[in-house]
This record gives C-alpha cells, sequence and structure tokens, in this order.
C-alpha cells in the first residue's frame, strides 16, 4: 500500500485504527478451541468484526511463532485472509527484527516479498544496529520500514532518552534525524508510544511529515487525545494501535460483536479528532 492509498483508506472510513492481532491461545474464547484452526478462526472473526472500522491490522509475530509450525500456517491463512478481502487495509507485521545487513536482506524477504508467503506492507524494525541494518528493508516498493523511535513501555527511558555525544539531542531524537537518510515519509514509518504523547512535538519538529504508529491507547493508558494534539498532521499522519482493549473485549460467543463496539468507538473518537484537526481540508 503506497502512502496516498493509505491516506485515502483513512479518509474514506474516517478512521486510523489498527488493530493488534496479538492471538493467544490462552485467552480466546474457549468454543473456538475445539476447532482445527483456532487462531485463525479467531483472527478472521475479529476481522469481520472491526472492517469497517479499521484501517491496519498488525499481528504479533510472537504469538504465532510461539506455537511452531501450526502457527506460522495460522498466520499465513490470516495474511491470505487478509489479502482477500474486498478493499485494501494496511498489514503490519510487528516483528522488531534488525541485523547485520545479509540477515536482514532474509528478514526482509521473509515479510515483504511480495512473492512469499507472508506479503505483509509494513514491519517493525529495531534500529539499534544502524543504517546497514535497516536499509535492507527498504527495497522493495510500495513496502515500509516501521522504525522503532520512542516507545511506551518503562523500559525506554534505560537508553532513550540518553543524550548522545554530551549534546542536548537524546538517542531517539538522533534516530529520527539519521534515519531520515535511509528513507522518506513514502517508506518509512515511526513508532511512538501513546504513553509518551508529550513527547510528540519533539518527535514532529523532527519528522512533520512521516507517520508514526502509535501502540498504548487503551489498555496502556495513552490518551488518543493527547496524541492527537501533539502528533495529528493536515494528512492524518497517525495510525493508531489497540490490540487488548479490542480483541478480548469479551472471552464468551459474543466475543466478535464486542470487539466491534470498541472499535466503533474508537472510530468514532478518531473521526472526530479528524475533524477537529481539519484534516484532508
Amino acid at each position: 500500500m503506497t502512502r496516498q492509498e493509505l491516506i485515502a483508506t483513512i479518509r474514506k472510513k474516517q478512521s486510523f485504527l489498527c488493530v493488534g492481532l496479538d492471538t493467544d491461545l490462552k485467552k480466546i474464547p474457549a468454543h473456538l478451541l475445539q476447532m482445527d484452526d483456532p487462531i485463525f478462526q479467531f483472527n478472521k472473526a475479529i476481522i469481520d468484526a472491526t472492517l469497517p472500522y479499521a484501517v491496519a491490522y498488525k499481528p504479533n509475530l510472537a504469538f504465532y511463532e510461539s506455537a511452531g509450525i501450526e502457527g506460522l500456517v495460522q498466520l499465513k491463512k490470516t495474511m491470505d485472509y487478509l489479502h482477500s478481502l474486498d478493499g485494501k487495509v494496511f498489514t503490519i507485521a510487528d516483528a522488531k527484527r534488525g541485523d547485520i545487513g545479509n540477515t536482514s536482506q532474509q528478514y526482509a524477504k521473509a515479510f515483504l516479498d511480495p512473492a512469499g508467503d507472508f506479503n505483509f506492507d509494513s514491519l517493525t524494525v529495531a534500529p539499534y544496529m544502524g543504517e546497514d541494518s535497516v536499509t535492507p528493508f527498504t527495497v522493495y516498493d510500495g513496502k515500509w520500514v516501521i522504525l522503532l523511535a520512542l516507545t511506551s513501555n518503562k523500559g525506554a527511558f534505560d537508553f532513550q532518552f540518553i543524550e548522545a555525544d554530551g549534546s542536548k539531542q537524546r538517542l531517539f531524537e538522533r534516530v529520527l534525524e539519521r534515519s531520515q537518510q535511509w528513507g522518506d515519509p513514502n517508506n518509512m514509518m515511526y513508532v511512538v508510544g501513546a504513553t509518551k504523547a508529550d513527547m510528540l512535538t519533539a518527535v514532529r519538529a523532527l519528522v512533520p511529515d512521516s507517520f508514526l504508529l502509535v501502540p498504548g491507547v487503551g489498555a496502556q493508558g495513552g490518551s488518543l487525545t493527547e496524541v492527537c494534539r501533539y502528533g495529528m498532521t493536515s494528512e492524518c499522519g497517525l495510525l493508531v494501535n489497540s490490540s487488548r482493549g479490542i480483541i478480548y473485549a469479551s472471552n464468551g460467543e459474543d466475543f466478535a460483536q464486542r470487539a466491534a463496539d470498541e472499535a466503533h468507538k474508537l472510530q468514532q473518537q478518531m473521526a472526530d479528532e479528524l475533524k477537529n484537526h481539519s484534516c484532508f481540508a
């Protein structure tokens, strides 16, 4: 999906909601466990229920890899289903990869290659090893790198706020600045946690036009209003992820409807924010 296609989808649905498919066999409704492919059946029901309100879906690879070969099979089924939908959605492999060049090339092939099993639109990438660990992910046309910049976990303070080289520039700001030499707003996004919403002013000073993937709204306590206040652009510029607050809204047979209800609530709030910030005017 290109930048313009993503913006058009956001505008059409009046939503910038990303649904995180962090599918845990210990949390999905018990009646699904009787099926041959419970992870896929859960994902399919969630996708069907939330599709009117979501523009993106983000499987977290750990939940599939931990289930072994069968987990990867069900991830492929999920991706095949997303590709079959009438109308595009943006797909994110939340894998946080990043290694020396040859290894990154293989990770990129595994997740982004259109001829591969998964064919995601984008992949989350850790920038710690620098340019040669990131640029191999930028070689596929129409595919995106989503670079970790300022995360929502408490451990973010261990490294991300260190001032680099004795300057006043913090490490996350160095990542934002330097990485613009590796990609541009058409193929590179950044992860910025919703629990760090007050830092979005500093982020936008360095990447005014880039899309931001923002986790942490909902179960982690981030504020959608604050994220939009500091991070929204005239073309929206945000994908806000919600995982547990939507997919585990219920563990009963009404789980899909409850997921739809929660997604709809967020979509309505997002539509209001798009209007309030005069997006697409």
